[in-house]
């Protein structure tokens, strides 16, 4: 039951991740790396400035602003400067390779016995329930901060994504969708296409910041090797949501992100419950996410009906 609960919770801390991958996968149609490097600097502004003694609420809200800002900077790179989209995420996660150990001041911060965001809320549950350490579920001891965490990331990635919905439904929010389905179209009604990519990087990487901010803050330690490969967890949960609710309006597709995320998480956990050997992760996730691109594909293949033959 602790495996199970903690790959919920580290599922649900990527799935801000696939959110933010969401965005820029689905919305505009290209896969945007600075996610690689706004995820460390996320959990680097968080760390860091915990470890200093800050309140984790700021902390956290400031590593969305970093993780933002880093985001506008790849924007305006494609946007204005006319770089390739890929070359410009690389450009700006390579460099914030370089701000994350500036930020952070070494390789590595433990937040082991720092407060945290997680250690908050713990502490307001244990004023209302008691210091109560573990109760049973489904017949198995599990512990209450295992619960607690797990209920406000829960909670987190609930209102994320309700908000999420409700802004692709406005008028802004419509323009960028517009943006990613047709450039032409929208520059002709006069929406400045540049401004509306450059809005939604930094809508999406403020989404990895701060899936970053939480890891690092559940974890207990900020890396800057943390992000590395991050891009691909995301697109595979992005992937797998679609394989499993298929086309269907944006509200769905947001949910999809999310169960993709939760089940690509699931399947990691019982891979390494299994035996694997962790030096092999990142084949067997290169192995996931082929599995869930051709899968889907072939299965429509299969039940297509075949054509009729000629009289």
């Amino acid at each position: 039951m602790t495996l199970l609960l903690g790959s919920w919770t580290i599922g649900l801390i990527l799935a801000l991740l696939a959110l933010g991958v969401f965005i820029s996968f689905r919305i505009f149609s290209f896969a945007d790396l600075t996610a690689d490097g706004s995820l460390t600097l996320g959990a680097a502004v968080a760390a860091a400035l915990i470890a200093r003694g800050y309140n984790p609420w700021l902390a956290t809200s400031l590593a969305v602003v970093a993780g933002s800002l880093a985001g506008g900077l790849s924007g305006l790179l494609q946007t204005r400067f006319q770089i390739n989209g890929l070359l410009s995420g690389i450009l700006v996660a390579t460099a914030l390779y370089s701000v994350n150990l500036h930020v952070m001041g070494r390789s590595n911060v433990p937040l082991l016995d720092a407060r945290t965001v997680n250690s908050d809320l713990q502490g307001v549950v244990q004023k209302v329930s008691g210091k109560v350490e573990s109760v049973q579920l489904l017949g198995s001891s599990v512990r209450v901060s295992d619960l607690v965490n797990l209920g406000a990331i829960l909670l987190l990635v609930c209102l994320t994504a309700w908000l999420l919905h409700l802004f692709f439904k406005t008028s802004l929010g419509t323009a960028m969708r517009a943006t990613g389905d047709n450039p032409r179209m929208i520059r002709a009604l006069g929406v400045d296409v540049g401004r509306m990519i450059t809005l939604g990087l930094m809508m999406s990487n403020g989404l990895v910041a701060l899936s970053g901010a939480m890891l690092a803050q559940y974890q207990g330690f900020a890396d800057v090797q943390m992000g590395i490969g991050m891009v691909v967890l995301g697109l595979a949960s992005v992937i797998l949501g679609q394989a499993l609710v298929g086309r269907g309006g944006i509200g769905l597709s947001i949910c999809g992100a999310i169960m993709g995320s939760l089940l690509f998480r699931l399947m990691i956990a019982l891979a390494l419950r299994a035996g694997l050997d962790p030096n092999d992760l990142k084949l067997i996730t290169a192995v996931f996410v082929l599995l869930a691109l051709v899968l889907p594909r072939a299965f429509q293949l299969r039940v297509k009906p075949a054509p009729a033959g000629r009289l």
